[in-house]
């Protein structure tokens, strides 16, 4: 039982998807996107300290100690499982605590597009999650990792920092690897990782040369290899791998990608009409055309054969935000704020749809 019981306990009856602590101000509930006070007395940084030694693991004191500030997972043992980042700022520590729902979650109760359960039977290729921070990017890997558990016979090797869901085997033969308790880096992970026969690799950040390259091995191999990025549109998660890597490397990179690439999905959180949240989700998928834009360069009009896709599965956040307005499921001021652009959907709201995407593409 850690110091902070109580705190969590209040935080996983209330739906708080994030718990904040830090010195001199009552801790900070996340809930439904909107910061919420705790109800808690303020905390002194004597106390802070004092929590963090308590929940902070042992094979990660050493690491704090020295770059002052680490990534864990915490189990508060009849409360639940978070994702937890001790930082320090003006010199005294900072808590951040991301509640994990014990349930792998189905693509239904995250209300994702169900046409997205196909990913579950791609053999080979990199599918990437980006979005922002916050944006559910590792609950919609867990559901499509899920659907894998319950339809396929595959081994399955995760390399996470930390371990978030914890999946038990159903269908699959699943190991999570956490990065500073079962292996030193994710460098050094990814060195042996094909050794250990897998079918499907989880990186659990494509964040360096060493992950990039070691995704388009394993997908040249014949793996499936599936990630996260921090990339705010499926456009932009292209030149945001190219630019890890100098600019004498990115083209050679980027044929890779042409060739490896199966899909990219890209997600944001909206509050919908029932004060919880819904993914509005583009999507992205490697057809002939996106194929030959990647492989001749002509990253800029990626958004057009995204907008124009739609027969292959692909959406726009524009038309993801469309149909959940239409849909009753969000308001149309919210769509607004999380639209790509506004104005084009303020268009087609009112019944207007223009071609542009077809007439980028045939240019």
């Amino acid at each position: 039982m850690s110091a902070i019981r109580e705190l969590l306990a209040k935080a996983v009856s209330l739906n708080a998807s994030d718990v904040h602590i830090k010195p001199g101000k009552e801790p900070v509930f996340r809930v439904r996107s909107e910061l919420t006070d705790s109800g808690f007395e303020a905390l002194s940084a004597e106390q802070v300290s004092a929590i963090v030694d308590d929940i902070l693991p042992p094979h990660i004191r050493n690491r704090f100690e020295e770059e002052h500030e680490a990534d864990f997972s915490h189990n508060e043992e009849g409360v639940g499982r978070f994702r937890v980042n001790i930082f320090c700022a003006q010199n005294a520590p900072t808590i951040a605590m991301r509640y994990v729902k014990d349930k792998i979650p189905t693509f239904e109760e995250l209300r994702l597009p169900l046409h997205l359960k196909e990913l579950a039977d791609a053999e080979r290729g990199i599918i990437l999650i980006s979005g922002t921070t916050g944006s559910g990017k590792s609950t919609t890997m867990a559901a499509i990792i899920g659907e894998m558990n319950r339809r396929h016979r595959q081994r399955i090797i995760t390399i996470e920092d930390p371990v978030e869901y914890i999946f038990r085997d159903d269908q699959c033969v699943i190991t999570q690897r956490e990065v500073g308790l079962d292996t030193l880096s994710f460098q050094n992970a990814l060195v042996h990782v094909l050794r250990q026969d897998p079918d499907v690799i989880f990186i659990g950040e494509m964040r360096d040369q060493i992950s990039i390259r070691t995704a388009l091995l394993a997908a040249e191999t014949g793996h499936l290899v599936m990630s996260t990025l921090h990339a705010g549109t499926c456009a932009l998660a292209v030149p945001r791998i190219l630019d890890v890597f100098p600019e004498a490397e990115q083209d050679q990179i980027r044929m890779a990608l042409a060739g490896n690439l199966y899909a990219i999905i890209c997600q944001r959180l909206i509050p919908d009409v029932q004060g919880s949240v819904v993914p509005a989700v583009e999507v992205l998928i490697n057809t002939p055309t996106v194929r030959k834009l990647l492989e001749k360069n002509q990253l800029d009009v990626i958004s057009a054969a995204i907008e124009t896709g739609g027969e292959d599965g692909m959406q726009t956040f524009n038309q993801a935000i469309y149909k959940l307005i239409r849909s009753g499921i969000i308001t149309e001021k919210e769509g607004m704020r999380y639209a790509t652009n506004p104005e084009q959907l303020r268009m087609n709201l009112q019944g207007i749809f223009l071609d542009e995407g077809k007439r980028i593409l045939s240019t």
